[in-house]
């Protein structure tokens, strides 16, 4: 049985393709129209996994899409007239958007892809999220904890899911919060307020957290309250997003915080002002740890389980999984590397297989690299034209003269393999340097990376040293397999590898297995020998506000268009040179 999942038109959409079962081709559309967080029908997306495959649309026996439209189209509809007259303004604007191709996805389906209306299926919202975060994890039962800003009604819930001896499957999802309640959507509106772009800086509030000290708690604590039934509850009178799409928070919410940052306002964490945003970033931070550990601790003592399997855009707050990790209960923490809406594409296709086809259960394969390969063929003839220096090594040679230039304090862009589904770089699109200077943070921060200062970058480190240099708990390394837990950098480590310890002295880590990248874990062990630490600083081959490179000829650009020193693509090693051209004719050519 063929079944594609799609996710579209809220964020990050993305294709995904089940053979028999398996996954064969999953990528966001983002990596191939160029756009950050493309949320438009990921045709591209879609084209591409049926010619990897070799499929046409007619051998398709069922298309998923990740949500019940007409049940978001209730919510937005319901929401605008409980909120009039306060919402009329965005009312018009909000129906424009909704009744267009976002209500009509069956047809838009048909459409595009010429399937009959008989094969396209539905998941809700956290369905797709439920069946992400736990068919794609090893555990035969475990806890389910889903949490992201809103679905169709849904903005967490709660259950289990089962792996039975005799193959089938079963998820259980117990109880839900509802819309306008919601613990991504309180999270968003401080990333608003804080000046990050909604849906995307959410992981700068994080980074942004630990420079500061939760002192506003208290505060915080009056925009959310908790409820008997052991949920949550927003007082509404602080927000907007209910009510318009103009703004997020209300002007009660400035008075109680002060005034909101630009978007282009500096954070100078030197001035009060910038460490009165430091301070609300670890408020509000610390106020969604406090409550994730609260339910996920009930979650534990109902169920009764050992592992818990986190799902929904909220699930890539890392630090907030490690406090789950350690005080909740659980011996197993498993997070995938696309818990947002991207992953939902595959969850969706999951969801149909195991549980509305009832077809038998199978191992998902344990890594993230399902998109588009590389061709290294057009690497020669770039390097000719562009006057850069280009070399083809064998694949002993090539590890060994990758890690002599990081080694040699390099900076190094590396492509090799499929394409990773998520927002995190795991080994096959990154941005590598050595880990120990805290002045190779700053360089890739301001020449490469074009970001903000007090970003931090996160350190891969093989599985068999992992523990010697960062404090991980028990279940801390599967946790850190997809960079999706902090963990303290152990005090006799933190000055040499100042590049990737936060300020907090803690680390984003990913812990590699031979197994799931072998070409990385070799450097990593090629690098050690040359440093005596077999750890790298791993960070996203982009510049800030692009995707995720894709292709050679987009790791190429970019790193012409940057500090990067190094290009590895496969086995080609490729250098910028510094002379300059022989005659003008040469230089106006």
């Amino acid at each position: 049985m063929n079944i594609l999942g799609i996710s579209a038109h809220y964020h990050d959409s993305a294709a995904a393709l089940l053979m028999a079962g398996r996954p064969v081709a999953v990528v966001q559309e983002e990596r191939l129209t160029r756009r950050k967080n493309d949320a438009a029908f990921p045709l591209t997306a879609i084209e591409w996994c049926l010619d990897h495959a070799g499929l046409a649309p007619a051998d398709l026996d069922a298309v998923v899409f990740y949500e019940r439209p007409m049940l978001k189209f209730d919510r937005i509809l319901t929401s605008a007239l409980r909120a009039f007259p306060r919402s009329w303004r965005s009312f018009p604007k909000a129906m424009r958007n909704t009744l267009g191709e976002k209500v009509w996805v069956k047809g838009l389906i048909t459409s595009h892809l010429g399937v009959p209306g008989r094969k396209i299926l539905f998941t809700e919202h956290h369905q797709s999220h439920a069946a992400a975060a736990f068919l794609t994890s090893p555990s035969r039962r475990a806890a389910i904890l889903t949490a992201d800003g809103v679905g169709e009604w849904a903005t967490m819930s709660i259950g289990h899911g089962e792996r039975r001896a005799d193959g089938a499957t079963s998820i259980n999802l117990l109880r839900e919060v509802r819309f306008p309640h919601s613990l991504g959507l309180l999270y968003s509106t401080f990333t608003a307020y804080l000046g990050f772009a909604v849906n995307e800086g959410e992981y700068k509030v994080m980074g942004l957290a630990s420079f500061g000290r939760p002192t506003l708690v208290d505060q915080v604590r009056r925009l959310i309250r908790r409820t008997a039934d052991g949920a949550f509850a927003l007082d509404l009178s602080y927000f907007e997003f209910h009510t318009t799409a103009e703004r997020s928070f209300s002007t009660k919410f400035i008075d109680l915080f002060g005034p909101s940052r630009g978007a282009y306002e500096p954070i100078a964490l030197d001035t009060a002002e910038g460490c009165r945003f430091a301070d609300i970033a670890a408020s509000i931070q610390r106020v969604l740890e406090d409550i994730l550990v609260d339910i996920a601790r009930g979650l534990q003592k109902e169920t009764g389980l050992d592992d818990l399997c986190l799902g929904g855009g909220v699930a890539l707050n890392g630090v907030a999984n490690t406090r789950i990790l350690t005080e909740v209960g659980f011996t197993n923490v498993y997070v995938p590397p696309a818990p947002g809406d991207a992953g939902c594409a595959l969850g969706a296709a999951l969801y149909a297989d195991r549980i509305y086809f009832g077809r038998p259960d199978r191992a998902f394969p344990d890594h993230p690299f399902w998109g588009p390969g590389i061709d290294e063929t057009p690497m020669a003839l770039l390097a000719s034209q562009d006057r850069q220096s280009c070399e083809t090594l064998d694949e002993t040679a090539f590890i060994e003269a990758i890690a002599d230039d990081l080694a040699a304090g390099r900076v190094v862009g590396w492509m090799e393999g499929a394409l990773e589904l998520g927002p995190r770089a795991l080994g096959h699109r990154s941005i590598l340097a050595a880990p120990h200077s805290a002045a190779m943070r700053d360089r890739l921060n301001r020449d490469i990376k074009y970001r903000e200062e007090f970003r931090p970058f996160a350190p891969v480190v093989p599985i068999e040293v992992a523990d010697h240099y960062f404090d991980l708990p028990a279940g801390g390394a599967r946790l850190a397999r997809f960079m999706s837990g902090v963990f303290p950098v152990r005090p006799e480590w933190r000055d040499r590898l100042a590049a990737v310890t936060h300020v907090d002295g803690t680390a984003r880590v990913q812990v590699l297995e031979q197994a799931m990248a072998p070409r990385l874990h070799a450097l990593l062990m090629a690098y050690g020998r040359r440093s005596g630490m077999p750890v790298l600083l791993n960070t996203s081959f982009n510049l800030a506000g692009e995707s995720i490179v894709n292709r050679p000829i987009e790791g190429y650009t970019t790193y012409r268009r940057s500090g990067i020193d190094v290009l590895a693509v496969g086995c080609i090693r490729m250098t910028k040179r510094a002379t300059a051209p022989a005659t003008l004719s040469e230089a106006l050519a």
